[in-house]
């Protein structure tokens, strides 16, 4: 017994003497490895992270910094064994940030942060549940930092972006939420977020990158403002070239929002250095971006050299669909079906993507070439080619009721796209009758842009009539994204 009670007074005295020594410093060489770490030059921000940490040992900013690092790499690159090792030092590191003072607000703030971001890299291998639980921890360490230090402003981005995603978790999700407590409104969430954006706080400034990151994808999904969202990166003067995080969140949204040629141009522009994190995400975008452009042979190039060096397995399946697509628009049938083979057994089905490419293999059906090239073209922005080839496409040969119903859809598109609202609307309505009891997402997204354009001409009251048309749709693809969407309009348009 009295061993036990000596190991106990010796441990006591060990943390009490490490928690009086340790300290967080944010100091300028931290906050000039913050700022490399944001451009996502990772191996200059390393170096720099040492440096701090041999200025002094006892600072425990730079196990911060360390995380950010390790969240970037692997949320963008998703190697299972370097998410397997982080796993453990990010737990190492928690247990170290523990020990510093309480009295710092870095104290709750860096920990809620690791545990954010230890949940963002669990969703990419599919692990939702600790994931979930890390967001909870995330979301009270957060809380209650706001709670004990109200003017620490680097505390607004996450807890905003967290009650604002948390406000719109669709219906297959929302039970985690319920189990673990987690309360979100969008429109308190965004004004949180936006209130750091425009603030003239220091802290505000140091950490403007990493908003300048998420702000704009908060702005494209959660209140649909997509040209706001791009607008902000011009407004901003975002360094688009020697910053490749905002290079990557720009380029994401523009072939997301239809923008295929700016995309590919500001890849084609950025900069380079061995400071930069290597990462094959640039493949991935340029492969879309020369698809949408229906050229198909350098896209599949760099489809290629993405998954030969991609070791995750997010839009794997994805993308061999794209592959697929590519031979089959080639007529090389042969090709086509063996990218469809590896659709099956290649990757995993945890984003909609992959799920909805899984589906579309194991089916057996080839699209139309027609609709194909439509649908492509209309998703690069080439939208009057795209029109061009729908209204030559012949109708009556389109046998199928699936093919029928994404003619419509397809139409709805490309006049929604050429800001052609009437038409639209007409083209959308029949979609959702021809669709609303298959299993093709036609139909739900018809509903959902339907509210949209209600929603942007001031009527709120029918745009929630097509979002909640939307969500009743059931056993449909891309259930959970659309009813996300569809839930982000909704408390848009109750203002919550």
């Amino acid at each position: 017994m009295p061993k036990r009670i000596l190991y106990i007074g010796l441990t006591f005295l060990l943390v009490s003497r490490m928690q009086a020594q340790a300290v967080f410093e944010f100091n300028s060489t931290c906050q000039q490895a913050f700022q490399e770490i944001t451009r996502l030059k990772v191996n200059s921000g390393s170096r720099l992270v040492q440096k701090a940490r041999q200025q002094n040992p006892r600072n425990l900013i730079p196990e911060l910094l360390d995380n950010y690092i390790d969240f970037y790499t692997l949320f963008l690159n998703e190697d299972p064994e370097g998410i397997k090792r982080a796993k453990g030092e990010m737990e190492r590191r928690l247990i170290k940030i523990k020990s510093g003072p309480k009295s710092s607000p870095f104290y709750l703030y860096a920990q809620g942060m690791i545990y954010l971001q230890r949940a963002a890299v669990l969703i990419k291998v599919g692990e939702i549940w600790d994931a979930a639980w890390d967001c909870r921890r995330s979301y009270q360490l957060l809380k209650e930092n706001k709670k004990n230090f109200p003017t620490f402003a680097p505390n607004d981005l996450p807890y905003g972006t967290l009650q604002a995603v948390t406000g719109t978790i669709p219906k297959g999700y929302r039970w985690i939420a319920g189990i673990l407590g987690m309360r979100g409104s969008v429109s308190d969430g965004m004004q949180t977020v936006r209130s750091f954006i425009n603030s003239s706080d220091p802290w505000s400034k140091v950490f403007f990158q990493e908003a300048a990151f998420v702000y704009p994808y908060l702005l494209f999904y959660l209140e649909n403002k997509k040209e706001e969202a791009l607008l902000f990166t011009r407004q901003q003067q975002l360094d688009l070239s020697g910053n490749h995080l905002h290079l990557f969140m720009t380029a994401n949204l523009a072939i997301n929002h239809q923008q295929a040629a700016l995309a590919a141009g500001l890849i084609q522009k950025k900069q380079e250095s061995p400071d930069y994190l290597t990462t094959h995400v640039w493949d991935f975008q340029l492969g879309f971006a020369q698809l949408y452009r229906l050229q198909t042979t350098d896209a599949r190039q760099h489809f290629e050299t993405f998954l030969q060096n991609f070791k995750g397995k997010y839009y794997v399946k994805d993308v061999y669909q794209k592959l697929s697509w590519c031979y089959w628009l080639e007529d090389n049938v042969a090709k086509a079906e063996e990218m469809r083979k590896m659709v099956i057994s290649r990757g995993a089905t945890f984003s909609d993507a992959d799920k909805k490419a899984m589906a579309d293999a194991q089916s057996g059906k080839w699209p139309d070439k027609w609709l194909l090239k439509a649908r492509l073209l209309s998703d690069g922005g080439y939208h009057t080619e795209a029109l061009s080839i729908l209204n030559n496409t012949p109708v009556d040969g389109l046998s199928t009721a699936a093919n029928q119903l994404e003619y419509h859809y397809r139409m709805a598109r490309v006049y929604d796209a050429l800001g052609k609202s009437t038409e639209a609307l007409k083209f959308y309505a029949q979609s959702i009758k021809l669709g609303k009891n298959r299993p093709e997402y036609f139909a739900a997204r018809a509903a959902l842009q339907s509210g949209q354009i209600y929603e942007n001409q001031g009527n709120k009251q029918l745009a929630m009539e097509f979002y909640r048309q939307c969500i009743n749709m059931n056993q449909h693809e891309y259930k959970n994204s659309l009813d996300q969407r569809a839930k982000a309009g909704i408390a848009r348009c109750m203002g919550e």
